[in-house]
């Protein structure tokens, strides 16, 4: 049996209108601080050499992965690591249409390699010491020579 959409929107009404009523209401005060010691309050502990890192200064690589249809290539793996070095810090994916984006720290060069199954890895080299703070790279995947697609 099917109800009139008046009792359904009631029914709506009904359950919704104290969580309006919550969202209205001014927050509570904060509670006063504990009564102090005779002793002065002493600074938080701090753990020495962790601090917060704020993405503020980072460098943005942005950009598209393309077969050699000019078709997106979802799924493709992006490695990013800094100029003369072995280790890969950065490891990444593009999404359902061949787009990723990474933040890394600005002021260094960076070495950008992309794996599609199929084609032959690309490198490319990323200058983020300038004052731009992000870059748009495009990749066009071409098949290796001698290879058919």
């Amino acid at each position: 049996m099917h109800r009139p959409r008046w009792i359904t929107l009631l029914c709506t009404v009904a359950f919704l209108a104290p969580v309006a009523m919550a969202l209205d209401q001014e927050p509570a005060s904060p509670a006063p601080p504990p009564p102090s010691t005779s002793q002065p309050a002493a600074a938080a502990p701090s753990k020495p050499g962790k601090q917060k890192y704020s993405h503020k200064n980072d460098f943005l690589i942005r950009g598209t992965v393309f077969d050699e249809k000019a078709l997106s290539s979802p799924g493709a793996q992006l490695r990013i690591r800094r100029v003369g070095e072995k280790k890969f810090r950065w490891d990444t994916y593009t999404n359902s249409r061949g787009e990723f984006a990474v933040r890394v720290p600005q002021g260094a060069d960076y070495e950008l390699v992309v794996h599609v199954r199929g084609f032959p890895d690309q490198t490319r080299t990323i200058n983020a010491k300038n004052e731009d703070s992000q870059e748009n790279v495009v990749f066009r995947m071409q098949p290796a020579a001698g290879d058919k697609k």
